[in-house]
């Protein structure tokens, strides 16, 4: 049987520019220096974001000045080890940087950032891979970030390949996170809402490793927490409440385009407006903003994910409507000092 048009084939929502393009705003704020600290590059089939894409966003309107780029499994190396495949991410993406930074195309510093991928259950065994990983992104790379949101339903999927079941809890894996510090280099974590407890007895394990929650920290909204907003809800404040209590987390605000996060704007007949992504998105962001502080808190893009529910330029202007309340040197935070400090980003 031949799909709808609207129904996505992959864990994400398909990207239609033409249907994005029937939505366009006055940009909020223009000169507000930004740092987008998620997002990602790849060249898949029917799916390809790389420079030019990326660039298109990031000059549509707001005043981008740096970005980040997170690992995806995009241009791994074909040969040799398979512990080392991942270098050629980073290779990838330092590529990229190099674009950015020649200044031909501009001011912004797309890729100034760099999480990599290591398999960190190799435990201390890490440490030569994060080497080769550091000669190929140089000081561009930040952090590390393993595949760690697992669910059992079959419904709740956000990436194309499972990872294992109990990574987050696995002493192996432990052992690897507490290699980064060596290096100066942070945590990435992405995990669903289930997992907060197990991600909380991780941080508090490693006091001295920056951990960085992905995407709010995960509130599902699919599967079996179809219709279960308001318990979901709870569940993850409470978790992510314990979270904030332990100083070396800080979190992202945003992914709320992932499939599991349970919206379907991309059912919309036009794209979401700032407003109505502001008054949705409100409730998760200012409780995360009340609990960590601005200064643990960071507005992500997590494009081209969630390009397939909105535009990059209504996005920010989503955030900033639910900025208006904020002191200066909160809006600062939100949208770039924290970023900038976390990462120890070079904007230069």
């Amino acid at each position: 049987m031949q799909k709808k048009p609207n129904t996505p084939t992959s864990p994400h929502a398909q990207i239609r520019t033409d249907w994005l393009d029937k939505r366009r705003e006055d940009i909020l704020w223009p000169d507000l220096p930004i740092v987008d600290p998620h997002h990602h590059l790849w060249d898949r089939p029917g799916a390809k974001y790389l420079f030019d894409e990326l660039r298109e966003d990031i000059t549509s309107g707001h005043n981008i000045v740096g970005t980040l780029f997170v690992q995806c499994r995009s241009m791994y190396k074909q040969a040799g080890d398979d512990h080392y495949k991942p270098v050629g991410e980073v290779e990838f993406a330092n590529g990229i940087a190099a674009r950015f930074a020649s200044g031909l195309y501009g001011k912004q510093r797309g890729c100034a950032g760099i999480i990599g991928c290591a398999d960190l259950t190799l435990g201390h065994g890490i440490q030569p891979v994060l080497e080769r990983l550091i000669a190929a992104g140089g000081t561009r790379l930040k952090g590390i970030r393993n595949s760690t949101a697992w669910h059992e339903h079959e419904a709740v999927r956000s990436n194309p390949i499972l990872p294992p079941k109990n990574l987050l809890i696995d002493p192996r894996f432990s052992e690897g996170v507490g290699c980064l510090g060596k290096y100066g280099l942070t945590l990435d974590v992405w995990a669903y809402h289930t997992q907060l407890p197990l991600l909380h007895d991780l941080a508090k394990n490693h006091p001295n490793i920056p951990i960085v929650i992905n995407h709010l920290g995960g509130p599902l909204g699919v599967g079996p927490y179809t219709d279960c907003k308001k318990e979901v809800f709870q569940a993850w404040q409470n978790d992510m409440r314990r979270l904030a209590s332990l100083p070396n987390t800080s979190v992202k605000l945003g992914g709320f385009g992932l499939m599991v996060m349970g919206h379907h704007y991309y059912k919309l007949a036009t794209p979401p407006s700032s407003d109505l992504l502001a008054a949705e998105w409100r409730p998760y962001v200012e409780t995360l903003i009340d609990m960590f502080g601005t200064k643990r808190c960071m507005y992500e893009s997590n494009f081209p994910v969630d390009k397939g529910m909105f535009s990059y330029h209504v996005l920010w202007n989503a955030f900033k409507k639910l900025s208006l309340a904020c002191s200066q040197d909160e809006v600062s935070d939100l949208f770039h000092e924290t970023a900038i400090r976390i990462y120890d980003l070079d904007l230069s």
